[in-house]
Formats: structure tokens, sequence, C-alpha cells
């Protein structure tokens, strides 16, 4: 049977560690950070709190993948640690909203950016109203624009992980170049001078607005850790995993901050406050129209390069879930020609597309987000528990900084968790209830797989 080929160096995966991260959150979030947090200092010590927390979170998830070179990544560290339901559960999660949805609305963004070039693409454009038994189901151009991307990047994808990489290099090579020209305009021609006072901002409540500003900036760093579910093709996978999260996730912080600096230089705070657009402001304060159209392009350039590297890499954790008899066997299989696990792929392009239709991406990421973050508790502490039941396995690479390091992690999440759970109760426990609905999926697949002397229980060390 056809293998998948590790055919990802470590230039590319440091580039898919960004290219997998960038979307259009550093385009959007701090204007609306802003309102909440009027304070500089704050804000910018918030980016860089994000950016350390990624980091540990990189040197813990580092270890792991050093360990258990294959395709599925956070997915194969619970099962390792935790056993095959867990596993499965976060699976189901990702597949069903989290990466799935995340395509989605990074879709509509590289639409609606687009719209800047093509009116017609406008969201407020509508295309159809098909009557449906609970109202009126709405399609504007901007949704069929992003299935069209999908429908591209998924085929890209499907004729080899060269091409799909190759696009992901290409548009994360482009839109980094987009984002560095910011900090530079500003460098050029900075149109005020940052108030770097008061550190304590005149709200009501400054320590939970900074809670505020938090949620906003981890979720633009999220994803981060994409890069292992394409460990099967990453060649020397217990060297070049490590590697590509520490340096892909510096190279990440780094350029957040500067991007940052650049906006206090373009705009004061009160300019900044509840701005949607503030790459765009900013960059039509420092310099014309013109700076605003070149952002809008490098927001289309980096949502779609986004979104090649979603897509490659959550076909990847599909594939790995039917190789362990928990999904649909076909999605395992590997193309004898492309030697890519083509069914996963057309698998997830297609529910993207269903929820792009749907337009209802971005409730059902809200609900299964909760679980998301609740998953990243469990993976920080697998490191511990392998440490200590698999005391002989071989690790090429040893987490920097245990226990202090990921135990900052597991904390870090706990509290992130804590804080989801009290700004968005009903939200965090309608998406426990969507994990639950995994269950009678879960114990049916794995009869299933008993069936044909499968289990989803083997071990495999990759």
């Amino acid at each position: 049977m056809s293998e998948l080929i590790r055919a990802i160096g470590l230039r590319s995966a440091v580039l898919f560690v960004l290219g997998s991260v960038i979307g259009s959150g550093i385009f959007l979030t701090t204007g609306v950070m802003a309102a909440a947090l009027p304070s500089t200092l704050l804000l910018l010590g918030a980016w860089t709190l994000g950016g350390v927390f990624a980091l540990t979170g990189g040197l813990t998830y580092a270890e792991m993948g050093a360990m258990f070179p294959r395709s599925g990544g956070v997915y194969v560290f619970l099962r390792e640690a935790w056993g095959p339901l867990p596993a499965f559960l976060y699976g189901w999660a990702a597949l069903l909203v989290v990466v799935s949805g995340g395509i989605a609305a990074v879709a509509v963004g590289f639409a609606d950016y687009l719209s800047y070039f093509v009116p017609s693409l406008s969201p407020a454009s509508v295309v159809w109203r098909v009557p449906v038994p609970w109202g009126t189901w709405t399609i504007a151009a901007g949704q069929l624009a992003g299935v069209v991307s999908l429908i591209v990047l998924g085929a890209i994808n499907y004729v080899g992980v060269r091409s799909g990489n190759g696009v992901n290099v290409v548009m994360t090579a482009a839109k980094v170049g987009g984002l560095a020209a910011l900090p530079l305009l500003a460098i050029a021609a900075p149109r005020v001078t940052p108030a770097w006072t008061p550190i304590v901002p005149a709200v009501p409540h400054p320590a939970a607005a900074f809670g505020v500003a938090m949620i906003a900036v981890l979720w633009t760093y999220e994803a981060w850790y994409f890069v292992t579910y394409a460990a099967g093709e990453i060649r020397e996978p217990e060297r070049n995993v490590p590697r590509a999260l520490v340096i892909g996730i510096l190279a990440l912080a780094a350029i957040y901050i500067s991007v940052n600096v650049s906006y206090f230089y373009a705009l004061r705070l009160d300019e900044m406050a509840g701005v949607a657009r503030i790459a765009e402001r900013s960059a039509a304060a420092l310099v014309g129209p013109r700076g605003a159209t070149f952002v809008a392009l490098t927001v289309v350039v980096s949502t779609f390069g986004c979104n090649a590297a979603a897509i490659l890499a959550g076909s990847r954790l599909l594939f790995a879930m039917a190789e362990d008899g928990v999904f649909l066997p076909v999605a395992g299989a590997v193309h004898p020609r492309y030697r890519t696990p083509h069914v996963a792929i057309v698998a997830l392009t297609l529910w993207s597309i269903v929820l792009t239709l749907s337009g209802t991406y971005e409730q059902l990421f809200t609900y299964v987000m909760f679980a998301s973050i609740l998953f990243s508790v469990f993976c920080g502490l697998a490191l511990f528990r392998l440490r200590r039941t698999r005391p002989d396995q071989p690790r090429p690479y040893h987490a920097w900084g245990y226990p202090v390091v990921p135990a900052l992690f597991v904390i870090g999440s706990i509290a992130f968790v804590v804080n989801t759970l009290i700004e968005r109760p009903v939200e965090s426990i309608s998406g426990l209830g969507l994990l639950a609905i995994g269950l009678p999926v879960y114990f049916y697949w794995r009869r299933a797989a008993g069936g044909r002397g499968a289990t989803p229980d083997r071990i495999s060390h990759g």
C-alpha cells in the first residue's frame, strides 16, 4: 500500500507554523482590544504574553512531537498518554468544527477582503434566498467566492504534499513580507508619538479588561501546533518538528509585536478604539489610500495561504483517526500516484464548504473552542504522564525547562478555560454537549474496527 512521503523540510515546516497561524486576526483584533483596554503598554503586554504562552506550549509539544513523529499531532499525543477515547473526542471536536469551522471562517474572510477589489463579492451581496423549514437560507456572493477558494486549495492539496506545501510557502513568504512593511512604514513616516502611559487604564475593571484582550490575542495565536498534524510528512521529524515549533513561534511573536508597535505609531489610542480593520486604518494614516489597498491585498494572500496550511494539516488528523479505526476506513487511504490522503482531503474540504454555505460556523466554533482549550490542558499534562509511564521511551528532544515550562502552559490553559467558562457559560456547556454527541460515534466505530480484527486501542510509536 502507498504511504505518505516525507517531503517537508525544516524551512518549510517553520513557514508551515507561520502560515497556519497568520490569517486575518492580526489585521483586525487590536482595534477591538483597544476599546476594552485603552493602554498601549498593556496591549503590547498582552501580545507579548500571548507569545510566551504559545512558546511554552510549543516547547511542551515539541518533546511529544519528537517521540511520536507521525501524522495526527495532538490527537496522537492524547491517545498515547490517555487512551483512544479522549483522543477521539479531541479529533471529533477538531474535525466537526474547530478546524473545519476555522477554515470556513477564513474562507469568508478571504472573500470579504477580496470584495475590496471586486465589490460584487461583498457579504451584503445576496445571490440566493432559499426557503427552508426554519426560515430562509441566504447565500451571499462572498460565501460562494469562499467556496471556490476551498475547492482550489483542496485540489492543490489533493495532487501532492509538495504542491500544497509549496502554496503555503509562497503565500506565507508574501504575507510575512506584507506585514513587515507596516513597521517599516511606521519607522519611515510615523504619524504620532505613542502614549506609553498610563500603565493602568481608566476603566472600571482593568484586570477583567486585560483578560478580555487576552482572549482575542490567544485566538490570533491559535493553530501554532498544526505542524504536528503533518509530522508524518516532515523530513527528520525527530529534529525538525521541535525546531519548527520553537523557531516558528518565536518568529510569530516577533511579527505580531512589531506590527502592533507600528499601529501605535500610526494612530492614537482614541483613533484605534473599536476599529475593526485596524491594519488598513493604520496604513492609510501613514501613507494614504495606497496603504489601505496594500493591506487589503496582503490579507487576501494571508487568508488564502492560511487555509492552504489548514487543509493540509486537518486532513492528516482525519487520516490518523481513520488509521486507528475510529473514522471511515477509506479516509486512511493514500493516493497511489500523488501519495496524499486524498479521501481525507476531499472529506475535510467538503465539510468546510458546507459550513461556509451554512453561515453557522461562527456559532459552532464558539461552542467547541471551550472544549478545544480544555484539551490543551490534557495535552500539556500528557507530557508529565508520559514521563512517568514511559521513562524508557526514546526522546530525541527533551522539553526545555521541564517541569516548570510545561507546568506554566498547563496553568495558563486552565486559567483560560476558567475565564471562558465564566465569560461564556452557555457556549462552554454547549461545547461539552457537542463532545458528548461524539460518544456513540466512537463506540460504533470501535465495534466496527473490532469486527475487522483492528482496534483503535493499538499503540503506534511512529
